[in-house]
């Protein structure tokens, strides 16, 4: 390479996706991928390759490949983390050496790659690489319990297929492959916390549907590991149930995917509105109260432009977990599109309002989001509308918020701000008028 091809290659590598991730995330996934990579060729020297194994192997990829080809069919939702792969990994880490829960993620996550929905590479490697390093550890756990020792484990112990036909086998099978399910959420886990900067606190991983899928997903595989052991001929009359289950399970989350933001997973605007409409003319109709904030990212086109659209992307993640975690259960929380969301608070005066807006706006700026381990300030400005004093529908009340945080952007930003009542003036209690950040009531001072 000549010199003056130096600078254009740094250029062009500077641009790959996993370079621009935080630094901590990369050395995070290479430490991974590096430790899989020693124990493939360190369980490679010590297990011998037998013909049944191959075909077993090659059987169970095809069934893999087989439902990776039915998600593509139905069609592949933004976001899609779900699914019933592991009644495919299950049967591969009981009936076969630990070497091949190694393999058997990297012809699956290449399907899904080129026939499912494309994602960055570093994500499908990351990925691949959990979902083997899980089943490695799972499957040497499991040989354990035949082997003479760990070196004999590693290396594939037969005797352990023999335990699948006994109740305590079975048991001790649900409990492997449990912590191969509890291993792998753990490492993604981590990638997500580490992705985040130790900013706002990332979603949780297990919830009551997670739960619940994963217990499925743990039944069937055992279920199939116990049909291969008897023949491979029975996996024939295994794979529609798991497809049936695919398709319910997937179904599912197409139907999420059609109400919720794909990059934030709040209510998405159409879904917003309708829900939010009703509750208004529920508070209309009962004579109580509701408001409307509108929260707007200062400044987020400069993010995106000195930063990158992909903490950009982090930024908006951060800022709908913040305000999530500051409302109450019943509060409606949805992005409007861009950098906009929008919060409908049922029962909320205009005091109680401006209190809530405040709150986040005051959270929002305490963020801890760093790039390269420096620190970058995110503020939000916010509009904010009640029933009764600035309108009496959605639209009304979303047409004054908007106008109530035109104003919060022209006067300075990181504020707060109403719009003028429509009879009469309104003042927050305990509210002093040109405050600091200028959060007097536009319109309404004086």
């Amino acid at each position: 390479m000549s010199i003056s091809e130096k600078p254009l290659a740094a250029g062009r590598r500077s641009q790959w996706p996993v370079l621009q991730q935080p630094r901590g995330l990369v050395v995070y996934m290479g430490m991974l991928l590096f430790a899989a990579l020693f124990l493939f060729g360190a369980s490679a020297a010590l297990t011998s390759v037998h013909l049944s194994d191959l075909v077993a192997f090659l059987a169970l990829a095809l069934c893999a490949g087989i439902c990776v080809e039915a998600i593509r069919r139905l069609g592949v939702p933004a976001g899609f983390a779900r699914d019933l792969l592991g009644a495919w990994w299950f049967p591969v880490v009981l009936l076969l050496p630990p070497l091949y829960s190694l393999l058997v993620p990297v012809p699956v996550f290449l399907l899904l790659q080129l026939r499912a929905r494309r994602a960055l590479a570093h994500r499908r490697v990351f990925n691949a690489t959990a979902v083997g390093l899980s089943g490695f550890l799972a499957s040497v756990a499991w040989h354990l319990a035949a082997a003479d020792g760990l070196w004999d484990a590693v290396g594939g112990a037969p005797e352990a297929q023999e335990q699948l036909g006994t109740a305590a086998g079975v048991l001790l099978a649900v409990a492997c492959c449990a912590a191969f399910t509890a291993l792998n959420t753990v490492l993604v886990a981590l990638a997500v916390r580490i992705s985040a900067g130790g900013g706002s606190a990332p979603r949780p991983m297990w919830d009551r549907e997670a739960c619940t899928v994963d217990a499925v997903e743990l039944c069937v595989g055992v279920t199939v590991a116990v049909l291969a052991q008897l023949s491979l001929f029975l996996l024939a009359i295994a794979v529609p149930p798991v497809l049936l289950l695919q398709r319910s399970l997937l179904f599912q989350q197409l139907r999420t995917a059609a109400r919720t933001d794909p990059k934030t997973g709040l209510l998405n605007a159409p879904t917003w509105e309708q829900e939010a409409s009703a509750e208004i003319a529920r508070a209309r109709s009962s004579r109580g109260r509701a408001a409307v904030l509108i929260v707007d990212i200062d400044h987020f086109k400069r993010v995106n432009d000195n930063h990158g659209h992909l903490f950009g992307d982090q930024v908006l993640l951060g800022v709908a977990t913040t305000i999530a975690q500051q409302l109450r259960q019943s509060d409606l929380l949805g992005r409007f599109g861009g950098e906009e969301f929008v919060v409908l608070l049922p029962g909320a005066d205009t005091a109680e309002a401006w209190q809530a807006a405040e709150r986040l706006r005051s959270q929002v700026g305490s963020m801890q989001i760093a790039v390269e381990e420096v620190p970058v300030s995110i503020t939000v400005s916010v509009g904010a509308a009640v029933v009764g004093e600035h309108g009496n529908d959605l639209v009304e009340l979303l047409t004054a918020a908007d106008l109530a945080l035109y104003r919060a952007k022209e006067t300075g930003r990181n504020r707060v701000c109403l719009p003028a009542a429509r009879q009469g003036g309104t003042r927050i209690p305990g509210q002093r008028e040109g405050g600091p950040f200028g959060r007097g009531l536009p319109g309404q001072i004086g």
